[in-house]
């Protein structure tokens, strides 16, 4: 017999370029302060690079493809939230998202948990758009995400 699905799930919202990320507290390594960026020819816009992290050399996203920051909104020190992969591929363990401000912890619930989609073609890398609360938020396509980086970082 499987166990029950919980009630509730304590989630993230990473603020990256003029949105919010919505992903499982589990889903976040680390947040850390972004240092050297090791950039990556030929790189779409929304892959900004490698970074070092714990000895491994880790592709580094960003989200502003979707909705760029605010010209007033890149006051803060940007960091780097470090992902679990969720895809289980050996040469892809982390996936680092650009952030602009702190992660913020929230508990939600299927009530709290709203789909806005208003029928139009999602950008790459977004699952779905969604209402937490009163927030806008994004829940970002990982499996989509990782699969691209696997293809472009074995060319690379």
């Amino acid at each position: 017999m499987s166990e029950p699905l919980p009630r509730e799930i304590r989630c993230v919202l990473i603020p990256s370029g003029g949105v919010r990320l919505l992903l499982p507290n589990a889903a976040v390594a680390e947040v850390i302060t972004l240092t050297g960026v090791e950039p990556i020819a030929d790189a779409p816009q929304w892959l900004v690079g490698r970074i070092a992290w714990r000895g491994w050399r880790i592709p580094l996203v960003k989200f502003d493809h979707v909705a760029p920051l605010p010209e007033d909104g890149g006051a803060q020190a940007p960091r780097v939230a470090v992902l679990k992969g969720v895809t289980n591929h050996p040469d892809l363990p982390y996936v680092a998202v650009l952030t602009h401000g702190f992660p913020r912890l929230t508990t939600l619930n299927a009530e709290l948990l709203l789909p806005t989609h208003d029928g139009h073609e999602l950008p790459f890398g977004v699952r779905a758009r969604v209402l937490v609360r009163d927030d806008t938020a994004v829940i970002p396509d990982l499996e989509a995400l990782e699969e691209t980086l696997v293809g472009m970082l074995a060319e690379a």
